[in-house]
């Protein structure tokens, strides 16, 4: 019963302060200690979700679309590249510094040549999120094969196993906690990628909408757009929490 009771606490940690912070941005709006015109208030946000809500839906699902696609590309690729590295030690010690060097150069860089290059449709921008999400994901795979106890390794080698059965039943399993961790990250870049990709050349999607609106000085408007990013960013995060406990059914046990 003790530990219950804390763990509500601890629950209502994070809406306690979002909604004394919502309390303090009205208070600051309403006594025009900072003007209107910079930072509109709570109220002034949610009626301007509510009357572009129909624009806003129609570019949320195309900035959605460049996200998920460009996920899932990212992520299969990333795995990929992990499984190989792993299984070709001196390809791992070739490619290895290259892709770190590849994350020094700043997506935000790319993204006009992106454009330039293929156009203004979704193939820059699912680029762009392929470039930014297949590193961190193979990064986290690969130190959660190397992370295997080699013990259990050499068990199953002694017992005959081939090194796709090692791969299926000790290497992928150990590894999930690192590949969900890092799936974590990638779904928030994913959907930040689409949408700084659509604010540099685009013609829909959130991005474009949050340069128009940022044009006409409608920072109703922008605020509404980013709750609404956020709230996408939730609920692809909400997601990969379900696949996790779905793929990983023994980590609600250990808890």
């Amino acid at each position: 019963m003790p530990k219950k009771r804390i763990n509500i606490n601890i629950n209502f940690i994070p809406l306690l302060t979002l909604g004394l912070i919502l309390i303090a941005w009205q208070f600051v709006t309403t006594k025009a200690i900072i003007p209107a015109f910079m930072l509109p208030s709570p109220k002034a946000v949610l009626q301007a979700l509510l009357t572009d809500w129909p624009q806003l839906a129609a570019n949320a699902k195309v900035t959605l679309l460049e996200a998920i696609v460009g996920l899932f590309a990212g992520v299969l690729l990333g795995f990929v590249l992990a499984v190989i590295m792993d299984h070709i030690p001196w390809l791992k010690q070739a490619i290895y510094p290259l892709l770190v060097l590849s994350q020094t150069i700043p997506t935000v860089a790319l993204a006009p040549l992106l454009i330039v290059w293929l156009g203004f449709g979704i193939l820059p921008k699912v680029v762009l999120i392929i470039l930014t999400i297949f590193f961190p994901v193979a990064l986290s795979l690969l130190n959660g094969f190397a992370a295997i106890d080699p013990d259990e390794i050499l068990l199953l080698q002694s017992m005959g196993a081939k090194k796709y059965q090692i791969f299926l039943h000790i290497k992928l399993p150990a590894s999930l906690g690192s590949f969900f961790a890092a799936l974590k990250i990638a779904v928030t870049y994913a959907l930040i990628g689409a949408v700084v990709s659509e604010w540099l050349g685009g013609f829909e999607g959130l991005g474009v909408y949050m340069t128009r609106v940022r044009k006409s000085y409608s920072f109703d408007k922008m605020f509404a757009v980013i709750l609404l990013i956020s709230a996408l960013s939730m609920l692809l995060l909400g997601t990969v929490f379900v696949l996790e406990k779905i793929a990983m059914p023994w980590k609600k046990g250990k808890k």
